[in-house]
């Protein structure tokens, strides 16, 4: 009853240019921290850590570490786990470096060692580093194996695809998604993700892949 005295508010379809969204997300900083995040993906991933309940996160990507800051905030909040981070490059400032909840790496993620996610019983793995399709299919592949059952290999920005500069990424991350999935038949493609806030209203085109069996 309620919804439908709201239709009459609503126009039956309002579009905002994907350039301009883009340009915005450039602007998005969290706690004061360039964060580069869509507001759509800032929703997006609280749900998913949510569901997951993950005791480590490992992003590939830092930057200046405020999509990192917003993680760690929110396993802070859930009482659980920590954010390993890598990079090429420290440019983090100090209230990321000192948040009890992240380790920063800066030797990139090929340095990566292993060992030290061991320990941890569940895995969420962020692939958010170059966009380069060669990059990008050759983290995916190696931290496919970290990734825990039920959890998420979650690969950003396939958004350069529908921005038209999918030649400048070599294909970029959707090439790599689509070539991961014909050879890792373990992990599937969630599209309940992709497409919560409307058809592929995300930036992490064809980016949300659960790990299946």
């Amino acid at each position: 009853m309620i919804l439908n005295r709201l239709k009459r508010f609503f126009k039956p379809k309002v579009s905002y240019p994907l350039k301009s969204v883009y340009n915005g997300h450039h602007q998005v900083t969290y706690r004061g921290v360039a964060c580069q995040k869509s507001p759509f993906d800032y929703v997006i991933y609280q749900m998913i850590i949510n569901e997951v309940k993950p005791d480590l996160i490992i992003e590939i990507g830092t930057n200046q570490g405020g999509s990192t800051l917003y993680l760690a905030d929110l396993l802070q909040i859930y009482g659980e786990g920590i954010i390993h981070s890598i990079d090429i490059s420290d440019n983090c400032p100090a209230l990321v470096k000192n948040h009890s909840r992240i380790k920063l790496f800066h030797k990139g993620w090929d340095d990566y060692d292993f060992s030290l996610a061991k320990d941890f019983n569940k895995v969420l793995v962020i692939e958010d580093s170059s966009h380069h399709y060669q990059n990008t299919i050759e983290a995916m592949q190696k931290f496919k194996e970290l990734v825990s059952l039920n959890s998420y290999l979650i690969v950003e920005d396939g958004i350069v695809n529908s921005m038209g500069w999918s030649k400048s990424y070599g294909g970029g991350p959707v090439k790599a998604v689509n070539e991961f999935l014909t050879s890792n038949n373990n992990f599937k493609l969630d599209v309940y993700w992709e497409n919560f806030f409307g058809k592929s209203a995300t930036f992490n085109t064809k980016g949300f892949l659960k790990k299946v069996s």
